[in-house]
């Protein structure tokens, strides 16, 4: 019981070692305060000259800018107009709606009317129209009668008998009465391919004599129309059929 009693007086007792720190802390601590006091007062006084010094460097360099600004945003161009936007192509069907929404606006704007009204509206617009139509009229005939002394008048025009046409061809057919059937041959060089293309038409004459027959090689003379298909008449026959 006595080992146990002096142990435990032997762990309760401090040791100088452990004292130590505890006394320099409690040494350090007003130290500690009187420094902090002292800070900000020799802060203060070092911060106080250096400002005076430097504030009238700090305004001067300042005030020389806004001196030099003057003349310079006097001397500044106008800023250029924005450019004009660009025109935007509206598609058949977009400028149709586009007329839609205007006529819209201006009923809304004008207000609900009656149909009366409208047609009374509509009557109105082609009496001015028709008013305009009849002073255009007017001027125009006004204007023309007073330069018909300038205009001469159009001589008739004389009847000119045209040139007949004449045909060579070869007779085909003499079945009908003072009739006949000529087959003309034409020959020409095409255009594009430059050969020889032939064609052939037939035509119906008037032969009073039936004179002529197949084979014959004959020509015939434009005339007026004599029947259904006759537009020709025969003049004499050049070959005969062999």
């Amino acid at each position: 019981m006595a080992d146990e009693k002096e142990n435990v007086e032997v762990e309760e007792t401090p040791t100088p070692e452990a004292q130590a720190p505890e006394a320099a802390a409690e040494e350090a601590a007003p130290e500690a305060e009187a420094t902090e006091a002292a800070a900000p007062e020799a802060a203060a006084e070092e911060a106080a000259p250096e400002a005076e010094v430097e504030t009238p460097e700090a305004e001067a360099p300042e005030a020389e800018p806004a001196a030099e600004a003057a003349p310079a945003a006097e001397a500044a161009p106008a800023p250029a107009a924005a450019p004009a936007e660009p025109a935007v192509l509206l598609s058949p069907k977009e400028r149709k709606a586009a007329i839609k929404t205007k006529k819209a606006a201006k009923v809304g704007q004008r207000g609900e009317t009656s149909p009366e009204d409208r047609q009374a509206e509509r009557d109105a617009l082609r009496l001015k129209k028709a008013a305009e139509r009849r002073a255009g009229r007017a001027h125009a005939r006004s204007k023309w009668k007073a330069g018909a002394h300038e205009r001469t008048a159009t001589p008739p025009r004389e009847h000119e008998t045209g040139t007949q046409k004449t045909r060579q061809g070869v007779v085909v057919s003499d079945k009908a009465d003072k009739t006949i059937t000529v087959r003309i041959d034409v020959s020409r060089r095409h255009r594009k391919y430059h050969k020889i293309v032939r064609t052939s038409n037939t035509l119906h004459a008037h032969d009073e004599s039936n004179d002529a027959h197949i084979g014959d090689t004959v020509v015939v003379l434009e005339s007026r129309p004599l029947s259904r298909l006759k537009r020709w008449r025969l003049v004499e026959v050049v070959e005969r059929a062999k």
